[in-house]
């Protein structure tokens, strides 16, 4: 066979390298956009833990004494900085107030199903008992094993146990004359075998020392890691690594399969003492349900302070979710999403059963006890067998007025569900519980066929404008529908993080199913962007998949 010789030259040349630049900055994304692809977790495995629902992250290590951002201050560091991270932080880690125990019997309370523990991020440091190096709590005043009293704890309350594991370890860089950086590929196990053997000598540490750990998160590339979780333990899941895990955000529309959000109660994942501003307590039990709605679980992280306490600030936040959670857990637990996400205000669940769908009514003033609401569900069609109450009450009696009657009703009509409730369980003193409440329909039917919209893709157009393709896959029960697009900067992002809001389009109307295309300006040939196609329903907005443009 003759060989066939490709002159590039000039602008040709140029071409092929910024396709390879392109290609390069992608790689991750890509990865993350199928995770799932070559995956060995088992689908009875993933079923159980969608059932779970809920989790608490727990990042802790010993750079939380400077109350600084976990491990990334390393990145781009001066040597003075660098060398006195690794050689002195660890010389004054000692957390003295470490109760392991009270967080476990807080997460219990608050209806957590999982803990994932960060037993090594990305600085190297080991939160537990390693043969591999020195830069670990074994290394510390404190020199006990910080994981295994984690685990023996949660343990202890019938709370599943999860090892969060980075690949990335500046340590080893650090030791090895590497320059500290992540998501460059001088830099992963997969080119460094020196750092492959180390991190899967710890990962096996982890796996076989520590009891039953039933989920592993890897906060990397996960190649040579994830194969190796599942030759030494066949049941476990791997969460991040196979399975989609987006951070700070939850996704437009329910994700096919098992996912996973990951939430700050604040701004930060480790403790920081000044510039942090937490989320309400209602603001994560609205993210919480939102997530549910979705078919995804619910990881929320809280910070230890260096000395092993929880924030106040946290604890008060746990609390309040645990009394939300001891009244409505029925709609957290073993659900999946219902025909669509949510009307508006009011979110669904339903059991997986398909016996209960569950319309979690959210309102921005608190719903007065002994005061009657009224609302219309318009997705849901009651049968004979369908009944209605509030979760949490029984419908017989109203403290202190005898003369009510907070009997749950509801009628059919063609327009929907037509429900009348009374919130009356005292659940506070003050009496109006800001918190949403949770009305349970059994036997219930749809009444409405959603639309479905598609992402396609994008081109680049010049001028700095981008021309967005999105495509009606079904018109649903609707005769006109109106839609369009939404994008939002990602550059600078890591790969699961997100926390640049979405800037909307305007829009179209379509009668039919088919493509649809539409041009935004002021996207910069440096930055990168992500968009989704949307249709904007009467009841909600339906999402296409969130995709990369590629520029």
């Amino acid at each position: 066979m003759v060989g066939v010789r490709f002159f590039i030259r000039g602008a040709r040349l140029l071409a092929v390298l910024l396709l390879a630049v392109q290609a390069l900055a992608f790689s991750c994304l890509a990865a993350e956009d199928n995770p799932e692809k070559g995956s060995l977790n088992k689908q009875e495995r993933l079923e159980w833990f969608r059932d779970q629902g809920f989790g608490l992250f727990i990042h802790w290590s010993v750079d939380s004494q400077l109350g600084v951002v976990i491990s990334h201050s390393l990145v781009g560091a001066s040597a003075d900085y660098t060398n006195r991270f690794f050689e002195e932080l660890p010389k004054t880690f000692d957390p003295d107030r470490f109760a392991p125990m009270d967080w476990a019997r807080l997460a219990r309370l608050a209806g957590v199903r999982y803990v994932m523990f960060t037993t090594k991020h990305h600085s190297g440091f080991a939160m537990f008992d390693t043969t591999t190096t020195p830069f670990g709590v074994m290394h510390t005043p404190f020199h006990r094993d910080i994981t295994k009293e984690v685990f023996d704890a949660f343990r202890s309350q019938g709370i599943a146990t999860g090892v969060y594991y980075s690949p990335d370890d500046f340590w080893w860089l650090h030791e090895n004359g590497k320059r500290i950086e992540r998501q460059v590929p001088g830099v992963q196990p997969r080119n460094n075998p020196g750092l492959m053997q180390y991190d899967q000598t710890q990962l096996r540490e982890l796996l076989t020392q520590y009891g039953k750990i039933d989920a592993l998160f890897l906060d990397g590339e996960a190649e040579g890691l994830r194969d190796l979780a599942w030759k030494l333990d066949p049941d476990i899941i791997v969460t991040r690594g196979a399975i989609k895990t987006p951070e700070l955000t939850v996704p437009g529309m329910p994700l096919p399969g098992a996912w996973e959000t990951c939430m700050t109660m604040g701004t930060s994942w480790q403790y920081q003492p000044q510039n942090e501003h937490y989320k309400s307590g209602g603001e994560l039990i609205r993210l919480l349900i939102e997530t549910r709605a979705k078919g995804g679980n619910f990881l929320l992280n809280v910070g230890p302070k260096p000395n092993g306490e929880l924030p106040i600030e946290e604890e008060e936040r746990l609390r309040e979710i645990a009394l939300w959670m001891f009244v409505n857990q029925e709609a957290i637990y073993a659900v999946r999403p219902w025909v669509i996400t949510n009307e508006e205000n009011i979110w669904f669940t339903k059991k997986k059963d398909g016996q209960a769908l569950y319309a979690l009514v959210e309102s921005d003033t608190p719903w007065p006890r002994a005061t009657w609401k009224e609302f219309t569900v318009h997705s849901v069609r009651a049968t004979a067998k369908t009944e209605v109450s509030v979760l949490g009450q029984n419908d017989e009696v109203v403290e202190y007025h005898p003369e009510i009657t907070p009997k749950s009703t509801w009628h059919q009509e063609k327009d929907g569900l037509h429900v009348r409730v009374m919130q009356t369980q005292r659940l506070q003193d003050n009496f109006p519980w800001p918190d949403p409440a949770v009305i349970k329909i059994t036997n219930a039917e749809a009444a409405l066929r959603p639309p479905h919209v598609q992402t396609i893709g994008s081109e680049a157009e010049p001028g700095g404008k981008e021309t967005l393709r999105g495509e009606v896959l079904d018109m649903g029960d609707s005769s006109s529908l109106r839609v369009g697009f939404e994008y939002r900067p990602i550059v600078g992002e890591d790969v699961n993080s997100r926390s640049a809001a979405w800037m909307t389009t305007s829009t179209q109307s379509v009668s039919k199913p088919g493509p649809f295309t539409m041009q935004v300006g002021g996207i910069t040939a440096k930055g990168s962007y992500e968009f989704r196609a949307v249709i904007r329903h009467p009841l909600l907005a339906l999402y296409g998949a969130e995709i990369a443009m590629k520029r």
